[in-house]
């Protein structure tokens, strides 16, 4: 945990700056280019649209040729285009396309090259760690995106108000927050190790131990009916499509708030910097709720209850926020809104994990996130175009509220069972005996 976990926090911190900065340069963006409430939605989620097509091939590329290369390749190549948010008005010049035609083409390769990230590191998690362990090891590595809220908001805010050598603040934004995936890349092949077994810093005694823990778990999901399934049958299987459900719900609702918060908390009447700190308020609780929720998951094995908690939860104080006028109001529900919206996805992911393993795992898990995001266009493109129509963010607030609920009850409609994640432990406790 402290080898792997670390490092990767570091990885998907960096991803998740990347893959929202935009909320922020569109406080200056959207004016420089021209770009309307609905354009700027509706390129923001185009990102999802390519992580749709693309998510499963790459999670299966990554099964095939490691995990420290291809996230190398994710990571370096996400780089490169977020940077090159920054030169949307010399692109246009150069191709004769318009503004909003180059940040419609930049959001979508950048989903293009960032498609299989997530999912890989989930699926590169459960050749590491055990069951028992996996929600507080996600809850851990998901503190990334928080953290990247909580860190990055201030900064974000901060970098606007740059100016100089031809680029205004918001494109500094994007040229200074693309350098650290560029380094970080470099970092993930010298120090990631595929498998336990390829580990040089593990005892033979440590490595024989996971493998053994990993192999009894893999059996008894087997001796359960959750046997190997094939990559078709993997991302059709009833129980993925219900998780990928739950997931659409989630992503709605958390990029929906997402790529408008700084909008919202600007409309107070806040500077740049001001609203970049106070942006940062809800990610802090939900930083807090995922660690406390996720070690109870853990602790309880009652998945399902714990999901479909937490998406209440998002609903209720997502749909509140947009009932109320008063900014503290609206923030303090926004920050319950955000433990919820944070707390699901380490609570999600161990589910899938109980009846997927291998291959099926690498592309069962692809499919539910692919699936899953989206909402990540469907969220922001609904928040936006309502923005429009009505005037302000409440219609759009009430609807992602919904989504959330409607993932609650899909999450009490999946059957889990907590003993595949006990009998592997209870053997080998037995076999030690």
């Amino acid at each position: 945990m402290w080898r792997v976990v670390p490092f990767l926090i570091l990885c998907y911190f960096v991803a998740y700056l990347d893959r929202v900065n935009v909320g922020f340069a569109k406080l200056q963006m959207n004016e420089a280019l021209g770009l309307s409430e609905t354009a700027y939605a509706l390129g923001a989620g185009l990102f999802f649209i390519a992580y749709f097509f693309f998510e499963v091939p790459s999670n299966l590329l990554l099964e095939r040729f490691g995990a420290r290369l291809w996230i190398a390749r994710i990571m370096f190549s996400w780089g490169i285009v977020s940077g090159a948010f920054a030169y949307i008005e010399p692109i246009a010049r150069w191709t004769g396309f318009s503004n909003q035609t180059v940040f419609y083409t930049l959001r979508f390769i950048l989903g293009i090259c960032e498609a299989g990230f997530f999912p890989g590191i989930i699926f590169y998690l459960t050749l590491w760690f055990p069951s028992m362990y996996r929600a507080r090891v996600v809850s851990l590595f998901m503190l990334a995106i928080p953290l990247s809220s909580i860190i990055g908001s201030p900064i974000s805010g901060a970098l606007l108000s740059l100016s100089g050598g031809g680029h205004d603040g918001w494109q500094w934004l994007f040229l200074l927050e693309a350098i650290p995936s560029l380094i970080v890349a470099v970092g993930v092949i010298f120090y990631l190790t595929d498998r336990p077994r390829d580990a040089k810093w593990l005892s033979a005694e440590e490595i024989k131990w996971l493998d053994d823990r990993l192999e009894a778990e893999r059996k008894a999901k087997q001796e359960a009916g959750h046997g190997h399934l094939g990559v078709f049958k993997a991302m059709t299987d009833y129980r993925v499509l219900l998780c990928a459900l739950m997931y659409f719900c989630l992503n709605a609702a958390s990029y929906g708030v997402a790529f408008f918060l700084p909008t919202i908390v600007k409309s107070f009447g806040y500077t740049n910097f001001q609203t970049g700190l106070l942006a940062a308020l809800p990610f802090c609780f939900g930083a807090v709720g995922m660690v406390l929720l996720s070690r109870n998951s853990d602790r309880t094995l009652l998945r399902r209850e714990h999901v479909a908690f937490a998406l209440v939860l998002a609903a209720v104080g997502v749909g509140g926020a947009g009932l109320v006028s008063a900014p503290v109001l609206v923030l303090g529900l926004l920050c319950l809104g955000q433990i919820g919206v944070s707390a699901m996805p380490p609570l999600f992911w161990p589910i899938p994990n109980t009846f997927l393993h291998g291959t099926s795992a690498a592309a069962g898990i692809a499919a539910i996130n692919s699936i899953g995001n989206l909402s990540g266009f469907a969220g922001p493109y609904v928040m936006g175009y309502l923005k429009d129509q009505t005037g302000s963010f409440t219609a759009g607030l009430l609807v992602l509220a919904g989504c959330a609920l409607v993932g609650g009850l899909a999450a009490m409609s999946m059957r889990v069972d907590p003993k595949l994640e006990t009998t592997a432990d209870t053997g080998l406790t037995a076999k030690a005996a």
